[in-house]
């Protein structure tokens, strides 16, 4: 496991603090590329459960911000790392349809949310080691 998927996790699975998709996935990376953790999560806030709407998934945004905040932003690696997700999920990226196929496979939120910001982070730790 990375050290970025390593933090996520940690995130997630904090009692005393909730947070949400994006900011576990943004608030794992940004240390490292100079951007404090707690900036991260302010600057994350209001992008859980589809920026609030249902609408793109959390993780995905959080992941898509983590790579530009390293400086990924052509769009064969930018694509590719939503076409991965939206390939394990059904064609989906949207909070509200992940939402639905996961309840209507019987399962509980909270573990799936979790996955998708560990998918979404793994991802992003995988592209930032194919750049170096």
């Amino acid at each position: 496991m990375g050290k970025y998927l390593e933090r996520a996790k940690e995130l997630r699975n904090d009692p005393d603090v909730h947070y949400n998709c994006a900011q576990a996935v943004l608030a794992a990376f940004g240390p490292d590329a100079g951007l404090p953790e707690e900036a991260a999560c302010r600057i994350t806030a209001n992008f859980g459960s589809g920026m609030k709407m249902g609408e793109t998934c959390g993780a995905v945004t959080g992941g898509l911000m983590a790579l530009g905040l390293y400086g990924i932003e052509e769009g064969a690696t930018v694509g590719g790392f939503c076409r991965a997700v939206r390939e394990n999920h059904n064609g989906c990226l949207n909070c509200r349809d992940l939402l639905r196929m996961n309840r209507e496979a019987g399962r509980p939120q909270k573990p799936h949310c979790d996955d998708m910001v560990y998918e979404c982070t793994a991802l992003v730790e995988q592209i930032l080691q194919e750049k170096k």
